[in-house]
C-alpha cells in the first residue's frame, strides 16, 4: 500500500533550499518515491492552519518511505533543509478502500 509524506516548509535561505531540492529529488526516486505536489497554489479552506510552502511525495509503501528518511542517501540534504527551514512532516499510510 503506498504511504505519503506530507511537508510543510518555511525556509529562510530561498537560494540554498534550491540546492536541497535537487539533491531531495535524487534521494526520493532511488527509494521509488515522487512528487505528488511541490509548492503550488494553495487556498485554505477551513481552520487556522496557515501552510507556507505544501509538498506531498508518494512511496511503494510506509517501510519504504522510512527507509528513504533514516537513508545515509537523503542525510545531507535532510540536515541542509533543517538548518535553513523550519519544517513539520509526517508520514501517512494509504488507505484501501
Amino acid at each position: 500500500m503506498a504511504a505519503y509524506v506530507i511537508v510543510d516548509v518555511d525556509t529562510s535561505d530561498p537560494q540554498r533550499y534550491e540546492d536541497y531540492k535537487r539533491v531531495a529529488q535524487e534521494t526520493v526516486a532511488q527509494y521509488g518515491g515522487r512528487y505528488l505536489a511541490r509548492g503550488g497554489t494553495m487556498h485554505i479552506l477551513e481552520g487556522d492552519w496557515q501552510p507556507t510552502r505544501l509538498v506531498i511525495l508518494e512511496f511503494p509503501s510506509f517501510e519504504r518511505a522510512r527507509e528513504w528518511w533514516e537513508s545515509a542517501a537523503y542525510g545531507p540534504a535532510k540536515e541542509l533543509r533543517q538548518s535553513i527551514s523550519r519544517t513539520d512532516m509526517v508520514l501517512l499510510d494509504g488507505y484501501t478502500p
